[in-house]
């Protein structure tokens, strides 16, 4: 196996409901380890940044709007495979497709709010932890 990291977001819907934790549980349980965590209040401008692929999906302004409504956790997780695991301990975006166990099946309120966002890749990954994190806010 392969140690990688990848990144997440514990969305409003969740931080909202203080699931923080309960979150984190299940991806911990899955054998992935916090190696950067920081609740943080999206701007406009970040969130338009970091959803940039999605500008021309009718979806995107919803999107926006949502992920700027209020705190959310980002995280640098650690593991083997780490990209993989999350997505699986995540569940299908649409929480009524989610397996049972599933962040999503279990948390999230609607396909809009489901609660966690994570890298689709390790190149994504990068990205995206480049986006939040400095090096130096990265503990292994």
């Amino acid at each position: 196996m392969t140690t990688e990291r990848t990144f997440s977001i514990i969305k409003p819907d969740a931080t909202r409901r203080n699931l923080t934790g309960a979150v984190t549980k299940l991806l911990e349980e899955a054998g992935l380890r916090v190696v950067a965590s920081k609740r943080i209040h999206l701007s406009l401008r970040q969130a338009e940044e970091f959803y940039g692929v999605h500008r021309e999906r009718p979806f995107f302004n919803d999107l926006v709007s949502f992920m700027i409504s209020g705190p959310v956790v980002v995280q640098v997780l650690e593991g083997d495979n780490a990209v993989a695991k999350n997505r699986d301990v995540m569940g299908a975006t649409n929480p009524a497709n989610a397996d049972a166990g599933t962040i999503r099946k279990e948390l999230a309120e609607s396909i809009e709010a489901n609660s966690v966002h994570g890298s689709d890749s390790l190149e994504n990954a990068a990205t995206e932890i480049a986006f939040f994190f400095k090096p130096d806010e990265i503990v292994g």
